[in-house]
């Protein structure tokens, strides 16, 4: 472990309605070794309009984020809130800087465990960025070392690897693609 860094400011990214317990088990496993950065749930009321809760998003919970943790879970891929956080992360002009992107396949992946992954069954914008060596993808792990050791290899890497960052081209999801 590294016993003597700073904390990092992580902001997670999942689907609430199907991956809450695993959202639940990062905090539990892992709170204490960071600043959470997250929007709580009834935080945000999606009712307000999509440039609203983005820009809310954006300026209010991203702006100095660290590092984006994405939980991906089975459906994930289809969450437009979950797009619009990797896009804000990725985007400069929110907090002027990038913040670092962690993959996380939960146990409930279909990839889990598995060597090779399938990049249609991670959010298009994660697996842009795992294929262009920006984002680093990984399995779930309870271990605090090997979360806090990727977490501090990847903010190391955001500045070097901004270079490889896939975001400005790519337009943002503006409805769920699965229920």
């Amino acid at each position: 472990m590294y016993p003597y860094i700073s904390k990092r400011k992580l902001f997670v990214s999942y689907y609430h309605k199907d991956d809450q317990y695993y959202r639940n088990l990062f905090d539990h496993n892992f709170g204490d070794l960071f600043i959470n950065k997250s929007v709580g749930d009834g935080e945000i009321n999606s009712e307000n309009g999509a440039d609203y809760v983005r820009q809310l998003i954006h300026k209010g919970y991203l702006s100095d984020t660290t590092v984006l943790v994405v939980l991906v879970g089975e459906k994930t891929k289809c969450r437009k809130h979950v797009d619009w956080e990797i896009s804000g992360a990725l985007d400069y002009r929110v907090g002027n800087r990038y913040a670092g992107l962690i993959g996380i396949l939960l146990p409930t992946h279909p990839d889990f465990g598995k060597s090779v992954y399938s990049p249609g069954n991670l959010p298009e914008r994660l697996a842009l960025n795992v294929d262009s060596d920006y984002a680093k993808l990984i399995d779930w792990t309870d271990d605090r070392s090997t979360m806090q050791r990727i977490v501090e290899d990847t903010v190391r890497r955001r500045e070097s690897d901004e270079g490889k960052i896939v975001n400005r081209f790519l337009l943002q999801m503006t409805n769920n693609t699965c229920s």
